[in-house]
């Protein structure tokens, strides 16, 4: 049932981007406003973005198979950075659009254009939290993406309001500086979604790289593997996500005469500890090693160090 949310988000999404790209663009050519067909043409790039998520999601989801021991997790970011790139690019393209008619202002608005930018701009705000709601909930590194593409695009929808508005009421009362209120507001809107999209590559980049979770999570896993009876000493515990799931590498000390079942049995009990203290831990990798006394425990490392 969880799949389901995060795959009809996700069909959402791709929905609206359609009917929005439409409504912007056949607006902006109708009406002669360049803010809302520069903002359909960057729709046009989610629709893109978002059928890349989704495909990733039901790649993501897939189980582990004979090539991919460790799931299919990353796909989605992979999906995550391909929309960031898409993201950057789209910026890139309104501030170029917003500096030359920066130097050129000649929009003339109308009042459809103005509605159509408040429908984007509502619909968007909607379908950002909607579907970064059930991005988060479902640990979806796809789908937060998209959520997040979605906020980019109420920034550029915020933009299109203020420029039109601005042009509108300049017709009834004088505004000083009116003309240039559309141009400035893309080339604010620009800066924000490249600042949006550089945190999304480089969260991505971290993960596709192996970068290690905190060292606040890797001690709180080092709590639950220390209350284990059996662990006289933590070697290491290393921690990483894949996609939307964590794997947990473990090496300990246990007392060098426990039996073969028995060090089965405490590798049994830290999996499934690790995992009850923490739902997106999905694998746990466990060595043993031999400890002898009179090496110091766990407990006598904690005495010394007080």
């Amino acid at each position: 049932m969880p799949k389901r949310q995060s795959m009809l988000a996700a069909w959402i999404s791709v929905i609206s981007n359609v009917c929005l790209t439409i409504i912007k663009i056949v607006c902006g050519v109708l009406f002669k406003s360049q803010v809302l067909l520069a903002d359909g043409i960057h729709n046009a790039a989610d629709v893109v973005a978002s059928g890349v998520s989704l495909g990733s999601m039901k790649i993501s989801n897939q189980p582990a198979d004979d090539d991919h021991p460790y799931g299919h997790g990353k796909a989605e970011v992979l999906s995550s950075a391909f929309v960031a790139i898409i993201l950057f690019l789209a910026a890139l393209y309104i501030a170029y659009g917003s500096i030359l008619a920066l130097f050129n202002p000649s929009f003339e608005a109308h009042w459809i254009a103005f509605v159509a930018a408040i429908v984007s701009l509502v619909w968007k705000l909607v379908l950002y939290k909607y579907t970064m709601t059930i991005g988060r909930r479902e640990k979806s590194n796809g789908l937060i993406a998209t959520a997040y593409d979605h906020l980019a695009d109420v920034y550029a929808s915020l933009a299109a309001v203020i420029g039109i508005g601005l042009s509108l009421a300049n017709t009834f009362i004088t505004i000083p500086f009116a003309q240039y209120a559309d141009p400035v507001a893309g080339i604010i809107v620009a800066v924000l979604i490249i600042r949006l999209s550089i945190t999304m590559i480089k969260d991505s980049t971290a993960i596709l790289m192996e970068a290690s979770l905190p060292m606040e999570r890797n001690a709180q896993y080092a709590e639950v593997v220390a209350a284990n009876e059996f662990v006289k000493r933590i070697d290491s515990i290393r921690a990483r996500t894949h996609g939307h799931y964590v794997l947990v590498d473990v090496r300990v000390g246990v007392p060098a005469t426990l039996s073969v079942q028995q060090g089965h049995d405490v590798c049994k009990q830290l999996k499934s500890q690790l995992k009850a203290m923490d739902e997106e831990v999905s694998e746990v990798l466990v060595h043993l090693n031999p400890w002898y006394p009179p090496e110091p425990t766990i407990e006598q490392h904690q005495q010394a160090s007080h």
